[in-house]
């Protein structure tokens, strides 16, 4: 109740922000968001539409959108001042602190519809296939999304050998591949391109709809996959949602301005919350660096082994 009480009192003031004069965002030439890969660029640049135009009309600026290959082109757009916002998972927001934690300030998160903000890898395989378990997966194929991800890969990298299954290639799975992002390994194991992968959820809802938010939410949205044809294997821990980070060079009224528009969309326009945040969802709420200490430290502990 008090994280919905606190998404609900962020709407109120980020509301005052919305109708405050622009006066100030002419300190900003244009607005630069960054989009995380893991779908097909295009449908990325799509979702994020509703926001593009929203943050033009709010700055009066122009606003462009960046949807790189990868989770890396995302995180060096940001250490390179190329971008001013985007949306990170939590180890992807890891690598950017600890590569300049002056870099962005993480603002907001998305609130799940139970009014936590967590979420978990999921492994998952065909129903045809005779894997119904991590016990099932000896000598068989396992498919990993991006380097940079957190459900894709940092989590289940430090979980998965915690219960016995080594990442090495070869020694109990008989490959660990990267396919690229969550949607492409969502199609390669519909495909049987590969036996297993992961990819991430909110664990909410019903298996059948890709749970309530997530890319199976999305790829089944999209008419990517069928669920019915796919089974879940494996399940994180519970694993921080990313935060929605800008830009510390940023003017503080951008800054204001953009944190309320962001916070706002759930009430102002649930179909464009809907496109960002991946499924249902409450809302925003703010967050802060403190939340991913501990992802932090993972990351920390992964680049030295």
């Amino acid at each position: 109740m008090k994280i919905v009480a606190k998404v609900a009192a962020l709407a109120a003031v980020s509301m005052i922000a919305l109708n405050a004069s622009v006066a100030g965002a002419s300190e900003i030439t244009e607005f630069r968001i960054g989009i995380l890969g893991g779908e097909n660029a295009s449908d990325r640049l799509r979702a994020y539409e509703c926001l593009e135009q929203k943050t033009a009309d709010l700055l009066g600026v122009p606003v462009k959108l960046f949807a790189p290959a990868d989770y890396n082109g995302v995180i060096e757009g940001l250490l390179g001042g190329n971008l001013d916002l985007a949306w990170l998972g939590a180890s992807s927001y890891a690598k950017v602190y600890l590569t300049d934690p002056e870099a962005v300030d993480p603002v907001l998160v998305k609130v799940n519809v139970d009014g936590g903000y967590g979420y978990y890898s999921i492994g998952f395989a065909r129903n045809d296939s005779e894997i119904n378990s991590l016990e099932d997966m000896k000598g068989k194929v396992f498919g990993f999304g991006d380097p940079n991800s957190t459900s894709g890969y940092l989590i289940p990298s430090i979980a998965i050998p915690q219960e016995g299954y080594s990442m090495k290639p070869g020694e109990y799975f008989g490959d660990v591949v990267f396919t690229g992002g969550h949607e492409q390994t969502i199609v390669a194991v519909s495909n049987g391109d590969i036996d297993a992968g992961v990819t991430w959820a909110d664990g909410l809802g019903e298996w059948e709809d890709g749970y309530n938010s997530g890319a199976l939410r999305k790829a089944s949205d999209a008419g990517l996959v069928d669920m019915t044809e796919l089974r879940q294997i494996w399940q994180s821990p519970v694993i921080p949602e990313g935060p929605i980070v800008l830009s510390k060079k940023l003017p503080e009224d951008v800054k204001i301005k953009m944190t309320g528009l962001i916070a706002s969309l759930n009430s102002m326009d649930p179909d464009c919350a809907y496109n960002i945040a991946a499924g249902e969802t409450k809302g925003f709420m703010p967050i802060t660096h403190d939340a991913y200490v501990n992802i932090v430290e993972a990351r920390k502990a992964k680049n030295k082994n």
